[in-house]
């Protein structure tokens, strides 16, 4: 595979981050800005990774789309598939977290530039370039993004590339909070690999399904899901396979990333080593590869939450290998 055809395509939303400052009493709480929103954080993982990447979207015509712009741009993400729009503002998200480095969210989108990109916004080459087309949930929440969002991931595997999604669910973001599963599956079933973590799995299950049963369901289409559950083992299926890996033991104190640099690492992983989906299942018929993979992508996701922010607490891959090394030495 050429270079020229090896680039991996992250789709959907960047927005700003607000991370709330620690209150002192008597002052008035502050907020720093950091770029973020996760199919942009997983363009910024593979770039800083040393990969090849492109995101593509639609920023608002502010400050706060100039902001994001320049950001992909630094940290070395392809940005000549992203289109701008006066028609909304770039959408924002207040950021505070607990000792222990959660994170919960306020969102201000819808409206929202991302939410406005169509499929006509699509531009052909893209795909013929692709290998990889990446996405995650939160560009389902409206009918019209959900639709080019599909689109999108129809025209990525005609076009032969693998399509990966990441569901990192958010409910607010969600008319009435309550994310829609016919939309959520069949973005579900139109995906190579797929990574949950935990609590999206337990959401999929309905109080009524088993994990084996969801787990069943995605690898009918599907051909590896991750299960990812903070800094408990992760899980990994694939047909007739599955196994579990400890994580990297750290010390949290900003989750925002965590699961984007992951996935960014794996993604990174894939692209190193030309796979795609012509040779996808024979990568993971060679578990023991497929394993190291996916250790790589945990010291990816261990190193983003030591660091506050998104963009800014992706780690490079010389970064990732030490820790990696480190971390098996001690294993």
């Amino acid at each position: 595979m050429s270079a020229a055809n090896n680039t991996i395509l992250c789709f959907g939303e960047a927005l700003i981050d607000f991370l709330a400052s620690e209150p002192v009493e008597g002052e008035a709480r502050t907020f720093r800005q950091f770029a973020g929103g996760a199919p942009a954080n997983a363009a910024v993982a593979v770039a800083k990774l040393g990969g090849r990447c492109e995101f593509v979207g639609m920023l608002g015509h502010d400050m706060f789309g100039d902001f994001l712009l320049h950001s992909l741009h630094e940290a070395g993400a392809g940005v000549r598939y992203v289109r701008r729009t006066a028609a909304a503002q770039t959408a924002l998200a207040f950021v505070s977290l607990d000792a222990h480095g959660e994170r919960s969210f306020s969102f201000y989108r819808p409206p929202a530039a991302d939410l406005l990109f169509r499929d006509a916004d699509f531009d052909a080459d893209c795909f013929a370039a692709a290998s990889v087309f990446h996405v995650c949930s939160n560009s389902l929440t409206d009918t019209d993004i959900a639709a080019a969002t599909l689109s999108g991931m129809a025209r990525a595997r005609s076009a032969g590339a693998l399509v990966s999604l990441d569901l990192n669910l958010r409910p607010a973001l969600w008319p009435e909070a309550a994310p829609a599963l016919p939309v959520l599956w069949h973005a579900l079933e139109a995906a190579d690999l797929v990574k949950l973590a935990r609590e999206e799995l337990e959401y999929l299950k309905e109080g009524r399904y088993t994990d084996a049963d969801i787990v069943a369901r995605l690898l009918h289409s599907a051909r590896l899901v991750l299960v990812t559950d903070g800094a408990a083992p992760m899980r990994w299926f694939a047909r007739g396979r599955s196994g579990e890996l400890p994580t990297i033991e750290v010390k949290a104190v900003d989750t925002t990333a965590a699961g984007d640099a992951f996935i960014g690492g794996l993604l990174s992983q894939l692209q190193r080593k030309g796979v795609d989906t012509r040779t996808f299942d024979a990568f993971l018929a060679q578990s023991n590869e497929l394993e190291h993979c996916l250790r790589y992508a945990s010291a990816c996701g261990a190193l983003a939450v030591t660091r506050h922010g998104a963009f800014a607490a992706l780690p490079t891959h010389a970064e990732a290998v030490a820790l990696l090394g480190a971390y098996e030495v001690e294993a």
